[in-house]
């Protein structure tokens, strides 16, 4: 006859490895985005980096588009959502405070954008974000249509910049010099214009937004 095995057995099989905290695993796979890159994010590097097995994460996550949704959605948390609606702001100025606030907070992991890409944000912050934008817009007198498309142009244009912070600088000191010795002949335009090529990527995103604000101005009076 064929013995049952101890409590002590039964206990160890049952309890598996210790659960981790939904907390440490977002902050930890942010950590290893931060370092190593978005496509270095899968359930098993994470579980490697949290000393565990996939099978903890699939208690959180049913796959690894969720996890990559929690983890945007933590970065969005980020954001301060009291820039999204503040009280006394016009709509264009709080346009600008919110792209700007979103474009910091993606530069402050500025390997995460690739995954933005991947998907949608739809998790609560970035709803609440995109709430409270979209609010803003429809009290500053924008048909809901227009609304819709402003906050998709902005969101989208912080995220095209986003992307390019991974690498910026690497090679602005190289393209500078390349700029400042062109051929008057064939590039006079450039030539006239290097002491101001490359433009820093962050004067080029207010530069930009400006000019989007005052697109969406003038969309908003002949609406």
């Amino acid at each position: 006859m064929t013995s049952s095995p101890s409590p002590a057995t039964s206990a160890r099989r049952s309890r598996g490895r210790p659960a981790v905290p939904l907390d440490r695993i977002l902050a930890t796979a942010l950590q290893l985005v931060d370092e190593e890159g978005a496509e270095a994010l899968s359930m098993r590097t994470l579980a490697q980096r949290l000393e565990s097995g996939t099978a903890t994460l699939y208690r959180h996550f049913g796959n690894r588009a969720t996890l990559i949704t929690h983890v945007i959605d933590r970065v969005f948390g980020e954001v301060d959502l009291d820039a999204a609606s503040p009280a006394g702001l016009s709509w264009d100025q709080a346009c600008r405070t919110v792209a700007q606030a979103m474009f910091e907070a993606l530069g402050r992991h500025r390997r995460l954008a690739p995954l933005l890409i991947e998907q949608t944000p739809t998790g609560p912050n970035a709803m609440l974000l995109r709430e409270r934008c979209l609010a803003v817009l429809l009290d500053g007198g924008f048909a809901p249509d227009l609304a819709a498309r402003a906050y998709a142009t902005l969101a989208r244009y912080v995220l095209g910049f986003a992307i390019q912070l991974a690498g910026s600088g690497d090679d602005a000191e190289q393209a500078r010099a390349h700029f400042r010795h062109v051929s008057p002949g064939e590039f006079p335009a450039t030539l006239a214009v290097a002491d101001s090529l490359p433009v820093p990527l962050e004067e080029e995103f207010a530069f930009g937004l400006e000019l989007i604000v005052t697109g969406l101005r003038a969309a908003r009076r002949a609406g």
